[in-house]
């Protein structure tokens, strides 16, 4: 996965994936990279944040990506190869960076990705971090959980990401990509 700092002047251009076991997914882009990831209803879209105009799903970054999603919900794909433009601070983009370590089907806790990182004292900043991943699921955001295990905080909703970590360890568990009908 590729991660640079976006162009200020890039373009912003959006297209949505519908059909996913989790919903509509909104996929915005500022030239060839992905710089954000959105679930309907998700909490944390940064107020500042506009996904630009439409653009046709298959544009670069948007057809690889959907490719790649389409993949993950059929279980076919455990890590994503996409190029990403993330805006975030230094430590961010440390935590975003370590999330991407942790293995298809596993969870790790804050304190845990906290200690990966060299910080230890560092769960509940990571934990912030974690909630300003602009790019879910791509980055395993959904992977992190408390420290006795319990389902903590998710943009997406606690109801997705139980049904993400269920799906990573048992993927015929989660329900079929495309809606019957």
């Amino acid at each position: 996965m590729t991660v640079h700092t976006p162009a200020p002047d890039a373009p912003r251009t959006h297209t949505v994936l519908d059909g996913t076991p989790v919903g509509p997914l909104t996929l915005v882009a500022a030239g060839d990279a992905l710089t954000g990831l959105y679930m309907t209803d998700q909490r944390h879209r940064p107020p500042q944040e506009t996904f630009g105009a439409p653009a046709d799903p298959g544009e670069p970054p948007f057809a690889a990506a959907i490719d790649q999603l389409r993949a993950y919900f059929r279980g076919e794909l455990t890590t994503f190869d996409l190029p990403l433009a993330l805006r975030g601070t230094p430590f961010q983009r440390r935590v975003w960076a370590a999330l991407c370590t942790i293995p298809y089907g596993e969870t790790l806790s804050y304190g845990q990705l906290a200690e990966r990182l060299g910080a230890p004292t560092a769960a509940r900043a990571v934990g912030l971090a974690n909630g300003r991943n602009p790019v879910g699921i791509i980055v395993p955001c959904h992977r992190v959980v408390g420290a006795n295990g319990s389902l903590t905080g998710y943009g997406g909703g606690l109801d997705r990401k139980r049904r993400l970590l269920a799906f990573e360890r048992t993927p015929d568990t989660l329900f079929p990509l495309e809606p019957a009908g």
